[in-house]
């Protein structure tokens, strides 16, 4: 090539390298990742300049236009939960600022006569889930990260062409990085039979496949406004822990049933308005679960079945205050950050976490700290086996932090743990999709339920007591005493933590 032409391409690399200096010193939310880029973007600006097309976008501006713009058209929702929510909604629980500051955050409110329900692994949370959808009369609203043209991704389909042929109408989003690999016949055989399907555009339609910000990783099921399902599983077979590599796999789902349940469905119409721009015609009337000793209204009845098509009663439970959690790049705030950071700060005994992914930012590590410094009991549970090599790698390096402090680290050794679940002294329990990492704190559409009910933080209790006793604690000397190159690339992946 003529040198002119070499030294007019290495001069435009360097030229947009500093266009997007310019635009991280405008833009960026925490002075790590502002380092990382910039260094980067100065010491390898050929290879950095183009990670910083697909990663560098840290707000979701977008979806804040279409929101505002949706706020109009679902005015008349929040006309109709004024009017019929009344008896519903609550003060926090714990009538402290603790759970007022996570309702303004959210603008969600707690609501009372709730059931909630605990679903543990595949085969448990699938059965539920395809239990409620066949008992669905009007309408079954679906959004999940993953969905997968697999055995049980078939199963769901065959089910829901089975629900639009009785006339349910059916409201499927998925996102457009997390299924990327969903084939276009699943897509098209549920269309034809008249689902409105919709992946989770994140940018304009010319530079979707070039933005790996801003997934949607909330796993959402609603039927008929009056039950409903979040956790942490997508659909695909190595959630029934069918991918040798990552067998068993060890998940947590909940099901909620009451006025709850129209709070994650605001969650979904946010979403799907993004989608879409069409506002589908739903049921806004919050349904009322029975206290433990009633017995439940035919519309709230559940026969649960196991995907074989077996029933299976499931006990009833106490009633619940719940309070539903959307967080996004969308917010104002970094309000899934916020969240944890809140949950830590109070803390007073106990505080158990289970996550997948262990990368967080130095305020999390601070509040960790400090609550085991207060004598709070804190555990971190996450994988032995990563699905993941350089989150796997990064979370050694926090071993020496936490450890200091007292704070406890466990590492899962029976399959892959993917749990999403929080407990907070023997006050309430936490399950979402959230996980401890940048993305999830600041990039990703996530969504989690806070629920205050005795019997709950009980079986979450006994649920994590079950799973320690399938984990290793590792501490700090356990770090030293591996190889220095492993310490080296541990330390490594720390360094993209903001990225990860």
């Amino acid at each position: 090539m003529d040198f002119s032409v070499i030294a007019s391409l290495f001069s435009l690399v360097y030229f947009l390298a500093l266009l997007c200096i310019f635009h991280v010193l405008q833009n960026f939310r925490t002075a790590q990742a502002a380092i990382a880029w910039i260094v980067g973007l100065i010491s390898f600006p050929y290879i950095t300049v183009l990670l910083y097309f697909f990663f560098g976008r840290n707000r979701f501006e977008g979806y804040v236009a279409a929101r505002r713009i949706g706020d109009k058209e679902l005015s008349h929702i929040a006309d109709t939960l004024a009017t019929h929510a009344e008896q519903c909604i609550c003060s926090p629980p714990l009538q402290s600022r603790e759970h007022e500051v996570i309702t303004q955050l959210t603008t969600m409110p707690f609501t009372l006569h709730n059931h909630a329900q605990l679903l543990i692994d595949g085969l448990q949370t699938y059965t539920s889930m395809f239990s409620a959808i066949r008992q669905a009369k009007e309408y079954i609203l679906i959004e999940f990260y993953i969905v997968r043209d697999d055995g049980i991704g078939n199963k769901l389909s065959n089910l829901l062409l089975e629900k639009l042929s009785e006339g349910v109408r059916v409201y499927f989003l998925y996102d457009d990085v997390g299924s990327a690999n969903l084939s276009s016949p699943f897509i098209e055989k549920l269309n034809s039979a008249g689902a409105h399907i919709r992946s989770f555009n994140t940018v304009s339609k010319r530079r979707k496949r070039f933005q790996i910000n801003f997934r949607n990783h909330r796993k959402i099921l609603i039927i008929d406004g009056h039950t409903g399902f979040l956790g942490g599983l997508n659909i695909g077979d190595e959630y029934l822990g069918l991918n040798p590599k990552l067998s068993p796999w060890r998940d947590t789902h909940l099901k909620l049933i009451g006025p709850s349940v129209l709070a994650l469905q605001v969650t979904f119409i946010e979403d799907w308005y993004w989608s879409a721009d069409t506002v589908p015609q739903l049921n806004w009337i919050p349904t009322i679960a029975p206290d433990h000793h009633e017995q439940p209204p035919a519309t709230t009845t559940t026969v649960t079945r196991s995907i074989d098509g077996s029933e299976i009663e499931p006990p009833l439970p106490e009633s619940s205050a719940v309070l539903i959690i959307p967080t996004s790049a969308a917010d104002e705030f970094d309000t899934c950050e916020l969240f944890f950071l809140n949950c830590i700060n109070h803390a007073t005994e106990r505080l158990w976490i289970a996550s997948p992914y262990f990368v967080p930012d130095i305020q999390i590590i601070s509040a960790l700290q400090l609550a085991s410094l207060r004598g709070v009991d804190v555990r971190i549970m996450i994988p032995d086996n990563p699905d993941h090599k350089l989150v796997y790698y990064a979370a050694f390096s926090y071993l020496e932090a936490t450890d200091l402090s007292g704070v406890k680290v466990y590492r899962y050794k029976t399959g892959f743990m993917h749990q999403k679940v929080m407990l907070v002294d023997n006050r309430y329990a936490c399950v979402g999709t959230a996980n401890i990492d940048n993305r999830s704190m600041r990039l990703n559409f996530e969504v989690t339920a806070l629920i205050c009910n005795q019997q709950v933080v009980r079986d979450v209790e006994l649920m994590l007591k079950k799973d320690f006793d399938h984990c290793q604690q590792v501490t700090a000397q356990y770090y030293r005493q591996r190889p220095w190159a492993f310490r080296v690339m541990c330390r490594g992946a720390r360094l993209l933590a903001p990225l990860l």
